[in-house]
């Protein structure tokens, strides 16, 4: 093969052109389910000469930049098996791109060189990028009895079929690294999932490749549709998925027998209002306190850097929500208008801000210092429910970091801690979290705390909110998450999945 296989006789030959014509072909196939739409995914095969042992074979790859629907035998790339390109395509007339070889070439060398495949099957199906979602911080998909898993190489009905799952990178070519550490770690496996990305499979041949290919975006698929059902697919029951039941475990032994033992128990991350306390008090005392006594502080501090920066950041906010045609907000005049007349229109929008309970930072940074001064007079005392104190102890002597995450102002939370009717309970947490960090609603800002904790694996932090969209953002990020149910608490819709409580006592004593 070394003498003649790199000949031009032999790269024009019929072994060479049938690869060709046939990776074409599979692109073609694969574009109709969605699998390498527009220029996405990619194909690669050994050329079929049984006269050269499979190793030593050349090989055939899709082209990047070209619709995968049009594709022809003339596209395509043809390597040594070493991965020296022998064979580009010529350019095309515009609008074609200029030829370019897949980003996809060293992930597919990998394959070639590491497990002896004959194809290499890249997809970018809609299936294969969800399913690398549904467990947020997975390392593996795991699945078990599906009939569909007969057609995986090495596997019955019975078995249980692991995908290595790795993070995706801006450029596939970034990937070579971490998915050679996953086509090592798992001897058995004959595919590989990149999160939000797709999965790469290979076969010895490129019918044992497409056999598999299908197979795997099937149990995808089902796995997708099942998790939809609140069924459970890595189960042989394949009962009713029940995170609250393993949530418990975890609670009462601190770590899930079922679970690797990084998945223990090592963060709380707790809500404010109807959970560490009452919402009447957030609305019928501390917003109450902030509204009438606005203009007071305003007054008294206006010339301080403080009041300066607050000003300014309800400037930046008020100048927002004019040109959105937000309701209630009144333009403000410049400084030099006089204090008078900048303070009433201020008051104005920040009266209108707090009656529509906007959790916007500028108005928070305003209301935890007039909090302050508030909490300094004695005029304020923080309320916490009765059983709040000895959750906080309970979880620090059994060193697990308690944090706070509010759309109040980090300062508003640390005056509240700090200022309760049981003293001051700052030194059981260990940090704040407020808007700055992102939306409380958005998963992305649980991603952000998640990572600002350090924590292996965001299932190591308990996320406890009376909120359910809270909630549904804090599990989708990988948390562990338990809704407030206290009295005045607002309901949460019928058969949310999420475990309830309505005092911490029922945590502690899981």
């Amino acid at each position: 093969m070394a003498c003649c296989g790199e000949t031009e006789a032999y790269l024009e030959g019929p072994a060479v052109r049938e690869a060709r014509e046939l990776v074409a072909e599979l692109c073609r196939h694969f574009y109709a389910p969605g699998w390498v739409t527009r220029t996405g995914g990619s194909i690669t095969v050994k050329v079929n000469d049984p006269d050269v042992p499979l190793a030593d074979r050349l090989i055939v790859m899709s082209p990047s930049g070209v619709q995968k629907e049009r594709m022809v035998a003339e596209d395509m790339y043809v390597f040594s098996a070493d991965g020296k390109v022998l064979s580009a395509p010529e350019a095309k007339p515009w609008p074609n791109k200029p030829p370019k070889c897949t980003d996809c070439a060293p992930l597919f060398m990998k394959a070639y060189q590491m497990r002896g495949a004959g194809a290499v099957i890249h997809s970018h199906g809609i299936e294969t990028c969800i399913a690398s979602m549904l467990e947020p911080g997975a390392k593996e998909f795991r699945m078990t009895h599906m009939e569909m898993l007969k057609a995986i190489k090495g596997h019955g009905y019975r078995d249980e079929l692991v995908i290595p799952i790795i993070e995706n990178t801006p450029y596939e070519y970034e990937l070579t690294d971490s998915l050679s550490e996953a086509i090592a770690s798992y001897p058995k496996a004959t595919a590989v999932l990149v999160r939000n990305h797709g999965i790469f499979v290979w076969g010895d041949s490129w019918i044992s490749t497409k056999t598999q290919a299908e197979s795997y975006h099937y149990l995808l698929d089902a796995a997708i549709k099942l998790y939809q059902l609140g069924i459970d697919w890595t189960t042989p029951e394949h009962g009713p998925i029940n995170r609250a039941k393993r949530l418990r475990r975890i609670l009462n032994t601190g770590t899930s027998n079922e679970c690797h033992a990084a998945e223990q128990l090592k963060c709380v991350v707790l809500d404010i209002e109807g959970t560490t306390t009452p919402i009447s008090f957030v609305t019928d005392v501390m917003f109450p306190y902030a509204r009438d006594n606005v203009r007071k502080h305003l007054l008294s501090t206006f010339y301080s850097q403080e009041t300066k920066e607050d000003i300014k950041l309800l400037r930046i906010q008020i100048e927002d929500d004019l040109r959105n045609g937000t309701f209630g907000a009144v333009p403000v005049p410049p400084d030099d208008a006089g204090k008078e007349e900048v303070i009433n229109s201020l008051v104005s929008n920040v009266e209108s801000m707090i009656k529509a309970d906007r959790k916007i930072s500028s108005l928070k940074q305003l209301q935890g210092h007039i909090w302050r001064t508030g909490f300094e007079r004695k005029e304020i005392q923080g309320v916490v429910f009765e059983d709040v104190p000895e959750a906080l102890k309970s979880w620090h002597s059994s060193n697990i970091k308690v944090y706070i995450y509010s759309s109040g102002s980090r300062e508003a939370q640390r005056l509240l801690f700090g200022n309760t009717m049981y003293g001051d309970l700052r030194p059981f947490l260990c940090g704040y979290f407020d808007t700055t960090i992102g939306n409380k609603r958005e998963t992305r800002s649980y991603f952000e705390i998640a990572q600002s904790l350090g924590v292996d694996n965001p299932s190591q932090v308990l996320f406890i909110t009376d909120v359910f969209q809270e909630a549904i953002a804090a599990k989708n990020a990988g948390f562990e998450v338990v809704i407030s149910t206290r009295p005045g608490n607002a309901p949460v819709p019928e058969d949310h999945g999420f475990l309830t409580i309505q005092s911490f006592n029922e945590v502690r004593g899981i």
